[in-house]
């Protein structure tokens, strides 16, 4: 009689667990289906999801109320860049408090020169020592002899490509990006192949020497940017290849080629292959409009100028002056090609074709500034066309399934990491809103308003 008496009080005594969300309204990303839930957590995951009204199963060491607020997975931005060089190094790591302030849990660092601070980071984020976003890193891009950026790995024959992605793999970076500024376009498809046959996850810029369908073909698994989406679009594709092969015109001379002979049966088929391959697309919608409009748009009061040293606002100057020097035609074909970008994201995504949200924060990209700019860029996914829900799914939804971490990531589900923002009103009735954030959870670290405030203060740049 005693051992059964002793069996129930057992069974009453509840489990402690880290953190409990009460009373949340969680988003399903993959149905908006909007369901009012306590999340218990516990080791940075979510143990259980239970009704408001079911009785209580465990103490909690941390009680949030979260009586009105929109419960989603925290944001991801699927392409931002640490670089800089050395004497940047302090400011980039401080945009690690910028992106947890802005809700964001995790990046996609999509190449740099920075990769061993990158990689430190990475380490001590996910021991719990430094404050941050989650980081799947490519390290150092893939490209040619000679490459545009500082620390790309060169490849020039089939040798490099082995050395090169065996040298990727020593380092355990996430996925390997490809750049179009030197490579050939034999050695970008063969990189994409043999990085294939590795079982590796590729994404990157696709030489205009090569057709979209030989990327696919070969295995891209994301395509950064829209130039090359159009490209596959075009009738005169294989034309400009080879006016491009012949060095007879350049990458922008091509552009205006490629927007007049954009052809409504070509881009159908050019989606429906992507979308049988599972490529993800990175439109990268916000850059495009602030590059476009750099000669007419005036940032020197712009908030989050703050954040960066002198040395790095240096590096926008590139970018500013190749605006202010363009011709007048020139302007105007950027804005052109702007606005068609809108419509091809939206005549993507209307196919099936998956987004990912991403801001290409980072040195040398103009005033498109770590943290922020990932909420620009729903912003414009959802002017283009696409419903907030879908904006959102581009984001950690997509991101997740791209990368192969969807078991880890991307829902709230039990199980899944708790990396969690909760917002004060509903994103799925104004994107804006994902702006508006109260709490950002992530693994078993919480951050109310007023620390998140507190982290910003912390990544401002003390200026003489």
């Amino acid at each position: 009689m005693s051992s059964l008496i002793l069996a129930g009080c057992q069974r009453n005594i509840k489990e402690t667990v880290d953190i409990i969300i009460q009373n949340g309204k969680i988003i399903d990303l993959e149905t908006g289906q909007i369901t009012q839930k306590d999340i218990y957590i516990s080791n940075g995951r979510i143990k259980n999801l239970e009704n408001p009204d079911s009785p209580l199963l465990y103490n909690g060491n941390k009680l949030i109320d979260a009586e009105g607020k929109y419960i989603v997975p925290g944001f991801w931005d699927n392409h931002v860049h640490f670089r800089g060089g050395k004497n940047l190094i302090s400011n980039n790591r401080k945009f690690l408090k910028l992106f947890i302030a802005n809700g964001i849990t995790t990046v996609r660092d999509a190449g740099g020169d920075l990769t061993p601070s990158v990689l430190q980071w990475k380490k001590s984020i996910s021991e719990g020592n430094l404050t941050g976003p989650e980081i799947f890193t490519s390290g150092p891009k893939i490209d040619g002899p000679n490459a545009t950026w500082t620390g790309s790995l060169e490849v020039d024959n089939e040798l490099d490509v082995q050395i090169a992605l065996d040298s990727l793999i020593s380092l355990k970076t996430d996925f390997v990006k490809l750049y179009d500024s030197r490579i050939s376009g034999e050695l970008y498809l063969k990189t994409i192949e043999e990085a294939e046959k590795r079982g590796l996850i590729t994404s990157g810029h696709m030489p205009f020497t090569v057709n979209l369908d030989e990327t696919i073909e070969a295995g891209i698994d994301a395509i950064e940017h829209l130039y090359y989406v159009m490209k596959g679009c075009s009738s005169m594709e294989a034309n400009v290849t080879k006016q491009l092969q012949a060095e007879s015109i350049g990458f922008w001379g091509a552009m205006p080629l490629l927007l007049d002979s954009y052809e409504e049966s070509t881009a159908e088929k050019t989606f429906a292959l992507l979308k049988a391959n599972n490529v993800y697309v990175v439109p990268t919608l916000y850059i495009g409009k602030v590059l476009s409009y750099l000669d007419e748009a005036d940032h020197k009061e712009d908030t989050y100028l703050k954040y960066l040293e002198e040395a790095f606002i240096k590096t926008y100057e590139g970018r500013i002056n190749g605006a202010l020097r363009a011709s007048a035609e020139r302007r105007i074909e950027r804005k052109n090609l702007d606005h068609f970008f809108g419509e091809l994201t939206n005549n993507l995504n209307k196919a099936g074709v998956g987004i990912l949200a991403g801001s290409d924060c980072g040195a040398y990209n103009s005033y498109v500034y770590p943290g922020i700019s990932l909420h620009k860029e729903l912003k414009a996914l959802v002017n283009a066309g696409m419903s907030p829900l879908e904006a959102l799914k581009a984001s950690a939804y997509n991101g997740s399934r791209f990368l192969k971490k969807d078991t880890d990531y991307g829902s709230i589900a039990e199980g899944k990491i708790s990396d969690l923002v909760l917002l004060a009103e509903n994103p799925l009735e104004n994107i804006s809103n994902t702006q508006k954030i109260d709490f950002v959870i992530k693994g078993d670290a919480v951050y109310n308003s007023e620390e998140l405030g507190i982290l910003l203060k912390e990544a401002v740049i003390e200026k003489n």
